[in-house]
């Protein structure tokens, strides 16, 4: 039996289609990673089977009594909540089930009979419900997932307002885990996380007996923990048996397979035109080239699906700087409180360095602090001479009105409207993508427009804070062909060792003077 049944599902924005009669199927303990290009629908199609969006077409039906629990790259945490504010959350439902059984318990001694009995099985159903759900050890188990995401470090009492990225992550996924749903929907949940938590998020979904469904463009963790892949691609759903690996063993060999099959149509349908042409006005030869009409009428013609734009990352250079990019003494950076010990740190013309460590422990607050968007609570941060820097953040936030274009004409308003397309087009954007608002783009296809700002400025520093998440696979390989290239220096903050290996000159690892864990 199907726990989520999906039928003939279309759906799409203005006259941009995004599903067209797509059908799905979940099955006990399937393990599922979706997958797909930015843009393709992966995130619109979780939340059309969340009923957090109405298909233009198409049914959704989940088996009943089945809590499904939603980890949305988008949920916002409200500001003035702690962290344990969140986790308590989690057990909402059961909080409604204890004021339920205390009202019960007021009015069993007022009650006789049948009402009595009726009153005692309800009241055992919900005592079983409280115990299996773990409601008399909440504290505990609150604890308990707080301390496996690292967030009793960070202090449960901390405001989420004041969180890093990776720390809200953290609290929204511990916060997921607790609701014990009987179904998981993952949409990116290693964005922000570092090498430590995706580990052990790893560990959990490999031993999860339940079904769930992943969003992820991390090939190594997508490889580690599902046992199908569902690829979204040209509005279909086509299923695949196996990791991502094997995937996309088959997905080459049919596209060959098609591609070979298109040629040799075509190379026929050209040969039959030809001999109608020729043979059509001829008396003797008017049958045989009657014949081949209709051979050509009757066929079934093969299409091949139009190749997506791949992004194009090629930085515009600045003239050389001074020979050190960042001389910082006895630097010690946070906000209310050190985040570091006093540290120094030196970084020279053309060096690539990447930063890692720990969620929270101040690898954003130090490219701020280098940037001077933030000043540091000690020490001193010098830069060089003759920098142009181009700085990518973790996120942005725009006008709910600006498009694509007016971003980019924004940051260049010499540029006319061709340039700005051209500019959009080259970071893998499509037309109507590039006419969209910023706002209802994918998350990969907004870092592609942040990072078609810096493009197409000419720098001879990069800051890059977290820039490979959201991003596809296509988009991930050429950024780091890109970096490899770029004669410049490099500052980035980056969780992943198979993006950084190759183009790193130097690793910084920010533990060593955090003073956090």
């Amino acid at each position: 039996m199907s726990i989520l049944d999906v039928e003939k599902l279309s759906h799409g924005f203005g006259d941009r289609a995004i599903f067209e009669d797509v059908s799905f199927r979940l099955l006990k303990g399937e393990h599922i990673g979706l997958v797909g290009a930015n843009g393709e629908g992966k995130s619109t199609f979780m939340n059309i089977i969340t009923g957090k969006l109405m298909p233009d077409e198409g049914k959704v039906t989940w088996a009943k009594g089945v809590k499904v629990g939603y980890l949305d790259q988008h949920t916002v945490l409200t500001p003035g909540q702690t962290i344990k504010d969140v986790l308590k959350n989690a057990f909402a439902d059961l909080f409604v089930m204890e004021e339920r059984m205390n009202e019960i318990c007021d009015k069993m001694g007022e009650a006789d009979g049948s009402a009595l009995d009726e009153m005692l099985e309800e009241l055992g159903v919900i005592q079983d419900t409280l115990a299996s759900h773990d409601f008399y050890i909440i504290d505990s188990k609150i604890d308990e997932v707080a301390r496996a995401f690292g967030l009793d470090s960070v202090g449960i009492d901390k405001d989420v307002d004041q969180l890093s990225g990776g720390q809200r992550s953290k609290v929204l996924l511990a916060k997921l885990l607790l609701e014990k749903p009987d179904i998981l929907l993952l949409d990116e949940p290693t964005n922000y996380l570092d090498a430590e938590h995706i580990e052990w998020l790893s560990r959990y979904l490999k031993e999860y007996e339940n079904a769930f469904i992943l969003i992820s463009h991390d090939i190594p963790f997508l490889n580690d923990v599902i046992n199908l892949i569902y690829h979204m691609d040209n509005r279909e759903l086509n299923r695949y048996v196996g990791n991502y690996d094997r995937f996309m063993e088959i997905y080459e060999a049919k596209k060959a397979q098609l591609e070979a099959a298109y040629n040799k149509q075509q190379q026929e349908i050209d040969e039959l035109k030809d001999f109608v042409a020729r043979n059509k006005a001829r008396v003797a030869t008017r049958n045989m080239a009657m014949s081949r009409q209709k051979k050509l009428d009757k066929m079934e013609v093969i299409e091949l699906a139009k190749e997506k734009p791949k992004p194009e990352f090629n930085f515009k250079e600045y003239r050389a700087a001074s020979k050190y990019i960042v001389v910082a003494k006895d630097l010690v950076i946070g906000y209310d409180c050190p985040l570091s010990k006093p540290v120094d740190i030196t970084i020279e013309r053309g060096e690539k360095v990447f930063l890692r460590g720990s969620n929270g422990i101040g690898k954003t607050t130090l490219l701020k602090s280098i940037l001077g968007i933030i000043k540091p609570l000690e020490g001193t941060v010098n830069l060089g001479d003759y920098l142009s820097l181009g700085y990518f953040e973790q996120e942005v936030k725009y006008d709910k009105n600006t498009t694509c274009i007016q971003a980019i004409w924004d940051e260049f308003p010499s540029f006319t409207q061709y340039e700005v397309r051209a500019a959009l087009a080259k970071c893998g954007l499509t037309t109507k993508h590039i006419e969209s608002l910023v706002r209802v783009l994918s998350g990969g296809e907004a870092a592609k427009v942040r990072l078609c700002k810096i493009i197409n400025r000419e720098t001879n520093v990069l800051i890059l804070d977290e820039p490979t998440n959201h991003l596809d696979v296509d988009a991930k390989e050429e950024l780091k062909r890109a970096l490899k290239a770029y004669k410049g220096t490099i500052i980035c903050v980056c969780h992943e060792p198979e993006f950084y290996e190759g183009v790193a000159t130097r690793i910084m690892d920010c533990s060593e003077w955090a003073l956090r864990a």
